[in-house]
Order: structure tokens, then sequence, then C-alpha cells
């Protein structure tokens, strides 16, 4: 995003329905050369699924069983039989091997028959269009899911009708991911994530989970432990099409034990709904379209009820990170306030660490302008295994180019050269163009009281 101000500020991708009927399920709208070479990630993101069982049961009937909007699902739905992948439209490169990479994750974590294929008659088709066209049809979404339809065409001809309502399907036979064509990387990689994940089982966002991609803050960008285990459950042979809420309820516990024998225990948090104001506040709050006054109060609003709430996890973290995005163009000295209050929800405990690490840009935006360079490579240093971790290219880049900056600043140049040529490999997979790679790095690099200017690359 093009920054109002000196301080950096990671693009959160703010969620919306969209404001026609029947609703799609959407993943919010985020934020080469001489360059080195793009560099990729391998493997598994190596996390844990740590939660109680309890906890796990109620966020699988609030995924599975309601819509974005709050509306109830009335019967689980999901495809049956082996499941099949395309992808058509105009593919970026670096599609297919994150797709056959999600898809081998899927298969592999979460034991669901699913293969990539060219067939036309695939059961989720993946079709990469102009993001302009995307947001025309879904404005303010990055990229959508719906069912009973297999092109781009077909979806514009039912998209005002029950068509694609998924609250009308009895079973899962085909569904659509619509995804931009023109974005970087990683964008591509999030939407399919996300998106595949929805197509194959929950349709619901929770503000309230910490490790998940099924929530619209967008911190964790990959599919997690928990998310392969909600899926792995969502497949088993214990549910099945037509399920009520009560239905699945009554197998869960049984079901969970078997799969996740580390959650059999107690101590679980309470779980309080996320109240629908909070969730209209906070869309306002970070809506591009929305005027700065309008923001700022909704953000207040949202703080408000946060803290009447007594809520301490990652929705009391978000609300305050938020609030300091917001601030952060007209009024520094709060802005510092709320990402100190937002980094202190967020440290407290040890899956929201990710989230962390995004408050960690904004203070170290801070730090550094005041030319305290330590400080700033202790906050950076202790972040960047997290968003390694994490797989976010675009937050592990940011937090690179921070400390090469810091290194620099403590005459450790040669160090800062390296650390700086590494970040932008990343940096191209993360932010995508050359034009995007070196605005985030002139954004940092301006923030250094002895900026010496662009690397000259």
């Amino acid at each position: 995003m093009k920054l109002k101000s000196l301080f950096p500020i990671l693009a959160i991708l703010a969620a919306c329905n969209p404001s026609n009927l029947p609703e799609v399920s959407t993943r919010a709208v985020a934020p080469s050369t001489t360059l080195p070479p793009m560099k990729v990630f391998q493997g598994t993101p190596a996390t844990t699924t740590t939660r109680p069982n309890s906890e796990i049961m109620t966020d699988f009937l609030d995924l599975a069983f309601r819509m974005e909007s709050g509306r109830s699902i009335p019967v689980m739905t999901r495809f049956n039989g082996p499941i099949t992948v395309r992808a058509i439209g105009q593919v970026p490169a670096s599609l297919m091997p994150d797709l056959r990479s999600l898809v081998t994750r899927i298969r592999n974590e979460a034991a669901i028959d699913i293969s990539v294929s060219n067939s036309p008659n695939a059961s989720i088709t993946v079709e990469a269009i102009k993001r302009k066209d995307l947001q025309r049809a879904v404005p303010q979404a990055a990229c959508f899911v719906v069912p009973r339809v297999s092109s781009w065409a077909e979806y514009k001809s039912a998209r005002r009708t029950k068509t694609i309502d998924w609250t009308t399907l009895n079973r899962r036979e085909k569904a659509s991911i619509f995804i931009p064509s023109d974005v970087s990387p990683q964008e591509v990689r999030d939407c399919l994530h996300e998106e595949l994940a929805q197509a194959l089982g929950p349709l619901n966002d929770l503000y309230r989970l910490p490790d998940s991609v099924f929530n619209d803050d967008n911190i964790h960008t990959v599919l997690t432990a928990f998310d392969m285990l909600i899926l792995r459950m969502y497949y088993s042979a214990d549910l099945s099409n037509g399920m009520t809420r009560g239905q699945a309820a009554a197998v869960l516990p049984s079901l969970l034990a078997r799969m996740n024998p580390a959650g059999q225990r107690g101590g679980g948090r309470a779980i309080q709904d996320t109240p629908r104001d909070w969730i209209t506040y906070m869309t306002t709050a970070l809506a591009p379209g929305s005027s700065r006054n309008m923001r700022a109060n909704s953000a207040a609003q949202a703080v408000d009820i946060a803290g009447a709430l007594r809520w301490s996890g990652p929705r009391r973290g978000f609300t305050h990170y938020a609030q300091g995005r917001i601030q952060v163009g007209t009024d520094p000295d709060a802005a510092l306030a709320s990402f100190i209050t937002a980094r202190r929800f967020y440290g407290s405990d040890p899956s929201t660490q990710l989230h962390a690490a995004h408050v960690a840009v904004q203070l170290a935006a801070f730090t550094l302008s005041s030319g305290q360079a330590e400080q700033t490579l202790s906050l950076v240093d202790g972040y960047i295994p997290y968003a390694h971790r994490a797989q976010n290219a675009a937050l592990l880049a940011t937090l690179m180019m921070f400390r090469a900056e810091a290194l620099e600043l403590m005459g450790r140049d040669a160090e800062a050269q390296r650390v700086r040529l590494d970040s932008l490999g990343w940096a191209r997979y993360g932010f995508g163009s050359e034009q995007n790679v070196r605005a985030r790095l002139r954004e940092v690099q301006n923030l250094s009281p002895t900026s010496k200017g662009l690397l000259n690359l």
C-alpha cells in the first residue's frame, strides 16, 4: 500500500462481505530485474495444535455451521469421493507449484483424497482473472469461492441467484475459486490456502482464533496444524453430508479424542462469541474506501467493546493494532501507544507471537527513525523466526530490511549488505513486482536518520 506517513504499515487485508446476496466466502484484500532471485519456502510450516479439544470442538461447530455474516448453515456439506482441482485462466507462473504443494499438504496432513487435474469436470476450479475484474464483482475481496459453478462466466450468470448460496446445498459437487492473476506470488498463494480450505470445508471466519487462516485478521496466511485438523475432522467417517449441528456435536468428543489425543485435557479458555457490532466497526476501520474520521471513530468503538468484554487474546490485540494503523498518519504518539498495547496483548501468549511480529514492524519504524539501532535490532530479531516458520515472505522481508538498517547504523556495513540482499529475495515473493519491492525497501531506508538511499542494484 502507498504510505501516508514516514511509518511503514504492512497491509492487513480487511475482509468484506459482498453487498449482493447470496453471500460468498471471501479472503479480504491484502497488503524483476537485477534484484536477487526470488526465494520460495520449502516444506511444511512447523506448527502444532496445542489447544484443548473442548475449545477445538466449539471452534469446529462455529466454523462449520455459520457463514461469515452470522447466518446459520442448516446442515453440513462436503465432497464425496476423490476430489480434483484444476487451474484455468490467466495463470501466473507461481500458481501451479504452490497449488501442487498445497494439495500435497492437504492429502498428507488432512487425509483427504485430493489431487490436481486438467479435467474440465474437476471438482474445484481455480480461475485466475485480473484483480479489477474480480473486485468489480465482489468489491474489496482479494479472492473468493462459490459453489455449483465451474468458471467465471458461469459465476457471472448465477451471481444474483440462489445457485451460489452455500446454505442451500445438501452436498458439494463442484465449486470455483476466483483469484487475481496480477498480484504478488504470496497473495496468490494466500488466496489458494484459504479459499481451497473453504471450498473443502468450513465457510466461516472467527476473529477469536489465534492459530488459523479461518480468521479475518489474516495474520496466518498458510494453513496451520489447527486448520489441517479441522479439515481432517470434516472428512472423517464419523461425519457426513446432511448432519445438523446437534448431530455433529454428539460425535465430535470421541472424534477429537481419537484424532488429537494431546488435546484431551482441561484448562480451555472461556469462549465468547464476537459481537456483530465489533465486527462491523472493525470492517469499517479497515476499509480503504472509508474516510479517515469514520475509520478512526469505528476503531475507537471497537476498542471500547473489546475493553468492556475484557478480551485478552487475538481480538484485543488486533483491535489496538488496527487503531494504531489509523492513527499513525495523524497522531504518531497515539499510534505508538496503540502498538505498545497491541504488543502487550499479543506478546503474552505463545500462540500469538506471529501477530506480535506484525506489531514489531510498526514499533521498529519508531525506534529506527529515532536512531535506536540496538532496540530496533532487538525488536526484529526476535520475530524473524516466526515470520519464516509462518512462511510470510512479505513480513519476513520487511523485518530483515529493518535489521539491515539497524546493522548499518551500528557500523556493521558488510553484514547489513548481506541481510538486505537476502531480504530482497523474500520481497520478490512477498511483494511481487520490482516496483513494489523497491518501494518497500525505500520506505524502510528512508526511516533511517542516516539514510543512504536505495542500493545501486
